[in-house]
Formats: C-alpha cells, structure tokens, sequence
C-alpha cells in the first residue's frame, strides 16, 4: 500500500530524516516509536507532503506521493491527525467532522455515512457534535482530530503522538476506540506515532524505530 524508499529531509540544515525505507500494507498497524526528536512527525507530515523532500521518494498504490501537491493526498483516501489537533474553534464538532468531506465536495449521504461510522468508533463524540471547538478540552480535541482523519481516511490514517498529554482515563478510551477502528475498518492501513510504545496496549502488527531520523528496525509484532 504505502511504499517509503530512502526518505531523506532537511530542516534548517540539520539532517531530520536519514534514508528511511518501509512498507506498510492495508489492514495493518503500524506504532513508529522514537524519542522526542526522532523524527516521528516529519515522518508522517512528509508522508502528507507538509515538508520538502531532501531526496527519496512515496508511492502510495502506484501513486508518486512526492510528485503529487500536498492537498491531492487527501484524495487518495489518506487522513492525517496532527499532534497539535488543529481544531477549528469557531466550528461545532459537526463541522470540524465533516469538514475535509465537504472541502472535496462528497455528497451529504456519504458524509452522514462516513459520520456514522466515527461515532462507531468513537461514540462519545456522539454528545459533542454540536459543541463549539473552542469549548472542547486538549484530550476531547485528540478524539475529534482521530474522527476527522476518519472521515477522508478510507484507506490510510496517520495519527501523530495521539496518547501525548492525555489523562489516563482519555487515553483509556482512545485506546478502545482504536481497537473499535480495527473492527470496523478491518482493511484499513492504520500508522500510529509513540514515544512511550506501551500506551498501543499491543495493537501494533508492525513496529518500525526512529532513532536521529533514521530506520532502527521493522519487526512485525509477536503475541
């Protein structure tokens, strides 16, 4: 599905990411696990075409990700979840949702689908929908950022450090809403970034190691 060959980016003239390869394939998770500083979020913004290619190259499908501009991505059915949420305030949580559906012009029959489907996953977010983003806590805005990847991620979601600055009782229910996702969305290719790897509880059938921006290690994960 997603195909990494030799990533390798500047920033600032330091070296963030140094040749990194990988494969990640439909109905799987992926945990890419590093310290602070790896390079974990380059990683995945690269992916999304939000940092320069130094050089090396994405296909995704057969399809040149690094050829392609930052905002076709979403077309491929890929969804991205930042670190910082990026939620919008002055929206309801409807509108943060249903957003990047709208913005690619998808019919309201889908969207009402692809919205049923995240509050399968995530059915607390079911009270919030007509919540103002502004009035939504930093753990509420990490579960908003995961259904909103959702919505335009049908075949590949990337979500960034999404357990950092949870309280255990969030990180609880972000945890049985991934393990939901892996229900619902069985063919889903699914790339979770952690410094802490024990907080994915497991759930991970592939475990790929930054350390200084480059590749340690690609184990798939045994039970």
């Amino acid at each position: 599905m997603l195909r990494l060959d030799r990533i390798t980016v500047d920033l600032a003239g330091a070296s963030v990411l140094r040749e990194v390869s990988a494969e990640m394939h439909a109905g799987t998770m992926v945990a890419v696990v590093g310290r602070n500083g790896a390079g974990k979020t380059t990683l995945l913004r690269t992916i999304m075409g939000l940092t320069k290619l130094k050089h090396g190259g994405a296909e995704f499908d057969g399809e040149k990700l690094h050829l392609m501009p930052a905002h076709h991505r979403a077309r491929l059915g890929i969804g991205y979840a930042p670190e910082d949420r990026v939620i919008f305030p002055t929206l309801t949580v409807r509108e943060n949702l249903c957003l990047p559906c709208e913005a690619h012009g998808l019919g309201t029959a889908e969207i009402n689908s692809r919205l049923s489907t995240v509050l399968d996953v995530a059915p607390q977010l079911r009270d919030m929908l007509p919540r103002a983003g502004a009035a939504l806590s930093g753990g509420q805005g990490k579960m908003v950022a995961l259904g909103r990847a959702l919505m335009i991620g049908t075949r590949l979601v990337l979500l960034d450090e999404p357990y950092q600055g949870l309280a255990p009782a969030l990180a609880l229910q972000y945890g049985e809403a991934l393990v939901r996702l892996r229900k619902v969305r069985p063919e889903l290719c699914v790339v979770v970034t952690e410094s802490n790897a024990s907080l994915l509880r497991d759930m991970q059938d592939q475990t790929l190691t930054l350390e200084r921006g480059a590749l340690q290690g690609a184990q798939p994960h045994s039970t």
